[in-house]
Formats: C-alpha cells, sequence, structure tokens
C-alpha cells in the first residue's frame, strides 16, 4: 500500500495480547488497533490476513465511520465484504487457523481460503475503507480470535496473490 500506516491501541486497556507473533483479542475486554488515517482503497486492492476467530461475530478490519464495517466473519461458515453499506458475502469451509487473500480487480472481487479461489465473484467498485483491526466501529463488532499477519496492497496481480498465499500458508 502507497503509505505507512500504524495500527495502536486507543489505550493500553485496548491492547490485544502479543505473543510469538500472534496478536489475541479477546473481544470481552475491548481490544482492537487503529489507524491515526484512514486508509482509502479506490481500485484494485490485495489483502492477505491469517486469523483463528474463536467466536464468529467480530471484524478482522473495519472502519470507524458510519459505513461501518470492512471484512468480518459473520458465521463459522461465511465472510462478510461490506463497501459503502454493501454486503458482500462469501461462503467458506469452516474457518480455523486459516489464511485469507481477498483481491479486487476492476470491479471484480474474489476471495481465496488456505489459497483455493472461492467459486464465487462479488462486484463492487466503491472505496474500501479501512481505519481499525479487530473492530468495525470502535468499541462495535469486536473480534475475537488470534492474528498472525495482514497484509494490505492497493494493487492486484496473479503474482502478488500468489506470493501472499505463499507467506501466509508459511506462517
Amino acid at each position: 500500500y502507497t503509505g505507512v500506516y500504524d495500527m495502536v491501541q486507543a489505550t493500553a486497556v485496548n491492547q490485544p495480547a502479543y505473543s510469538s507473533g500472534t496478536l489475541t483479542f479477546d473481544s470481552a475486554n475491548t481490544q482492537f488497533l487503529q489507524t491515526t488515517g484512514q486508509i482509502i482503497l479506490a481500485g484494485d486492492f490485495t489483502i492477505g490476513f491469517r486469523v483463528e476467530p474463536f467466536l464468529f461475530q467480530g471484524a478482522v478490519l473495519g472502519d470507524n465511520t458510519t459505513i461501518g464495517e470492512f471484512v468480518r466473519f459473520t458465521s463459522d461458515t461465511q465472510i462478510r465484504i461490506t463497501i459503502n453499506s454493501v454486503n458482500l458475502n462469501f461462503t467458506i469451509t469452516s474457518a480455523a487457523d486459516d489464511y485469507y487473500v481477498l483481491t479486487r480487480s476492476g470491479s471484480d472481487i474474489n476471495l481465496h481460503q488456505n489459497g483455493v479461489l472461492n467459486a464465487t465473484t462479488k462486484t463492487s467498485s466503491d472505496d474500501a475503507n479501512i481505519d481499525t483491526i479487530g473492530a468495525k466501529r470502535l468499541n462495535s463488532s469486536l473480534f475475537d480470535g488470534t492474528m498472525k499477519e495482514i497484509q494490505i496492497y492497493s494493487s492486484t496481480s496473479a503474482t502478488l496473490t500468489a506470493n501472499v498465499n505463499t507467506r501466509l500458508a508459511e506462517l
């Protein structure tokens, strides 16, 4: 992604636990991270993340505005991508310690789970906004589980997708 955005805790109380390269979020403790600026993905993008949700209700990546969430689990077999208040639901195999790569080329949005392309393509060309990890709006739709890595790029290509899948598989 063009630019550097650090994700930090709002207060020490909101800080997820960190151990051996893994963040552990506890939704009961209102844990999330946020940027000081908005990441706006106006065109193509690639987002990779390796997570293990303990509960299936929280946002992996979110937007702290009225637009709401960006990526969250709605069940152990569904991931919802919300862009400009439009929900795009992907059916997945039962979520465990899995890795996902979400891409947008033009207006086509695709999802890979553990290196396998999901059969469904969704469409949206609206801006995708991100400024939180582990929440959609501060103190709302909190993620509960572990995160090993998140990568965000403002481009996409077959090579980039393959490289992100390979990196996340190694974690």
